[in-house]
């Protein structure tokens, strides 16, 4: 389980969460709802040991979390992957979708060949794998971030509004692919959105709950 406790977060003198609680179990989608402003996106970076918090304990698979971003093990910084609303400043723009997929397997010394796979499964033509950001649609790159997420296959996948800025047929297509990759590995998944609608399509399947901050 990826559980957070007690989670206070502040900037300076604003503070933007204050004792949040938050568990990801296996298998489950967990929603996480809220307004803008309400700290879902930051709870989202101390989930995947991008933020050290100022307060409180995180754990994943019982493993308690001491160091934060690079400092944390590989083993803890695999375990968890982050898909950000916004795919053009989460990636490099002088990288081609084919080697935004592969960051990873290049990251961690592992053969790049599964993420040309993992990309077509996404939607992704060999076309396309060529071009860099500024020459795809948002939807076309939030599909190569997604590929990369899953890359090293983690136990917990955190869309952190991922769906936002994208058409209704490529937010439909990623997330069954999501759906797909959760069923075949058991992984948890922390679908985060202000959507209720979308929310509620999401959970249901798995039966997961619905966190409202």
């Amino acid at each position: 389980m990826l559980r957070a406790d007690g989670i206070t977060v502040a900037y300076g003198r604003q503070r933007v969460l204050r004792g949040a609680d938050l568990a990801v179990a296996p298998g489950v989608v967990t929603g996480l709802a809220g307004p803008s402003g309400c700290g879902k996106s930051t709870l989202a970076r101390v989930l995947a040991l991008l933020l050290r918090p100022d307060a409180g304990r995180l754990t994943v698979d019982g493993a308690e979390v001491h160091r934060w971003r690079h400092r944390a093990s590989r083993d803890l910084r695999t375990r968890v992957a982050l898909i950000f609303q916004q795919p053009r400043l989460a990636v490099d723009p002088r990288l081609t979708l084919r080697e935004i997929a592969a960051e990873p397997f290049h990251a961690t010394g592992r053969s790049p060949g599964p993420a040309a796979e993992l990309a077509e499964d996404l939607g992704l033509t060999s076309e396309l794998l060529i071009r860099r950001p500024h020459e795809v649609s948002d939807g076309q790159l939030q599909r190569a971030c997604v590929a990369r997420a899953l890359a090293l296959r983690p136990r917990y996948v955190i869309c952190d509004e991922m769906t936002t800025m994208l058409d209704a047929s490529t937010q439909a297509h990623l997330i069954a692919r999501l759906e797909a990759y959760r069923r075949e590995t058991g992984a948890g998944i922390l679908a985060i959105t202000h959507d209720e609608e979308l929310l509620t399509r999401w959970t249901e399947p798995s039966g997961g709950p619905t966190v409202r901050m």
